[in-house]
């Protein structure tokens, strides 16, 4: 009998260690996971000091403890319509390529953690979200969430602007 309970730790041990977690946010109606271990810090929007002749998705800088912030708006990026700031907006602060960048999202919804049997591969579709940078759609209860390889999308060719407007 207890050999059992050993083997149903020990397996529930192993599933532990597989999980993903994930703070998870919206971008319009959809909502969004990424790795958790990126995530430095989710603040308020502020305003932000604009670089002249950077790309529309970077709304500018900020000065964030003595470091310069690149700020990324995601609704920009993913061409999601109208862009709208108000007391939800958010900007989750990131640590991705040993550079910080903050990325604007509509709000942010909580972490969870996802079992690699909850997250199916994307399916093929076109999309305002280039799919390399897509590597799964996790489920949770009746929730979908689209999980964002987001280190993959920041250092990401376009985004080598963020290089400059930070430089």
């Amino acid at each position: 009998m207890q050999e059992n309970q050993e083997h149903v730790s020990e397996s529930q041990r192993r599933e532990e260690s597989q999980r993903r977690e994930l703070l998870t946010f919206t971008l319009g109606s959809e909502e969004y996971g990424i790795d958790i271990l990126k995530v430095q810090e989710i603040r308020g929007y502020d305003a932000v000091t604009t670089i002249a002749n950077s790309p529309e998705f970077i709304k500018g800088v900020i000065n964030l403890r003595g470091i310069i912030v690149p700020i990324i708006d995601m609704r920009i990026k993913f061409s999601l319509g109208n862009v709208t700031y108000n007391n939800l907006t958010v900007v989750i602060i990131l640590n991705v390529a040993n550079r910080v960048v903050g990325m604007v999202v509509d709000g942010v919804s909580d972490v969870i953690a996802l079992t690699p049997e909850q997250i199916k591969a994307a399916p093929e579709f076109s999309s305002s979200l280039d799919m390399e940078y897509i590597t799964g759609v996790g489920t949770v209860d009746d929730r979908m969430i689209i999980v964002v390889d987001i280190e993959k999308l920041m250092t990401s060719r376009d985004m080598d602007l963020v290089e400059m407007a930070a430089a």
